[in-house]
């Protein structure tokens, strides 16, 4: 009788566990090979991400050490929002993020998300 009401206190555990993000955490390559994010844990929960490296030869205002990913906190499995800067346009926008395997996807959303402009970036480390 104790190991049935064991086995049932450990199903009822695993059916009312909350489901967690994965970890974003790393280098990220840009769609179009011209430049890396480095995303890492900032406090809070919260995942913030900054420019490493600019392929040479690309005019762009973005600066290397630029965060262009602030304050991404969990938002369902795989999946955060906060805020996005566009160093193309100097403007921050409500920021998505969602992780499939070694690919990485990104949304800067106006208009109350009904805009949204996304990039795929792949794992380099």
């Amino acid at each position: 009788m104790t190991f049935r009401i064991a086995v049932a206190v450990a199903a009822f555990a695993l059916i009312a566990t909350p489901a967690f993000a994965g970890d974003p955490s790393g280098t990220w390559l840009r769609d179009t090979g011209a430049s890396r994010v480095k995303i890492g844990p900032c406090g809070g929960g919260a995942y913030c991400g900054s420019l490493v490296w600019l392929k040479p030869g690309i005019e762009t205002p973005a600066k290397v050490g630029q965060r262009i990913f602030y304050d991404m906190k969990p938002d369902g499995t795989d999946a955060w929002k906060g805020s996005a800067f566009n160093p193309e346009d100097g403007k921050t926008y409500a920021g998505k993020m969602s992780l499939s395997g070694s690919t990485l996807t990104t949304a800067g959303c106006a208009m109350g998300g009904m805009i949204c402009k996304s990039t795929t970036w792949t794992r380099v480390n």
